[in-house]
């Protein structure tokens, strides 16, 4: 039998998942925050935290953009109804953000990346989005050369 889930388990707002590879991995120029077209043992799933946008990344399909490789786990207490854990998931933006999105895309090397999964005040689930560029090894190894920089200059000074 599943496991009973108390009410103070749930998230009602807040942050569900957190995409900390993204900022190391990419350059990211925009940031976007788009709905999700979920259905029901998905927000209840997300509700629980059990989510990974890891891998998460954007496509663009007939004018649409979707969010593929992003896993949402099987609610423990679906009854016949239940959700495929990794398909495509559309994101709701604005006309005007979409066409934009589809015209950086279309560049060489520009990816979308999730970043952070949240709830709003609202209680709606929402996509933190970012376009990006990858960034190189050579990148990589100053981004840490400057992290460790700061932090030693914060122990010195405070």
């Amino acid at each position: 039998m599943a496991k009973k889930t108390k009410k103070s388990d749930f998230i009602s707002t807040g942050q569900v998942a957190h995409n900390r590879r993204a900022n190391f991995d990419y350059f990211i120029d925009d940031v976007f925050i788009a709905g999700l077209e979920l259905t029901g043992t998905e927000i209840k799933s997300l509700r629980l935290g059990h989510a990974n946008i890891n891998d998460a990344f954007g496509v663009e399909k007939n004018g649409e953009i979707y969010i593929s490789n992003m896993f949402i786990a099987e609610y423990v207490n679906k009854g016949y109804e239940s959700h495929a854990e990794m398909r495509l998931r559309k994101l709701l933006l604005k006309k005007r953000e979409i066409i934009k999105i589809i015209n950086e895309l279309s560049r060489k090397g520009a990816t979308l990346v999730a970043m952070k999964l949240f709830f709003n005040d609202k209680g709606r689930a929402k996509l933190e989005v970012g376009l990006g560029r990858g960034k190189k090894l050579y990148d990589k190894r100053e981004t840490i050369k400057e992290r460790d920089w700061k932090r030693e200059k914060a122990r010195l000074l405070g």
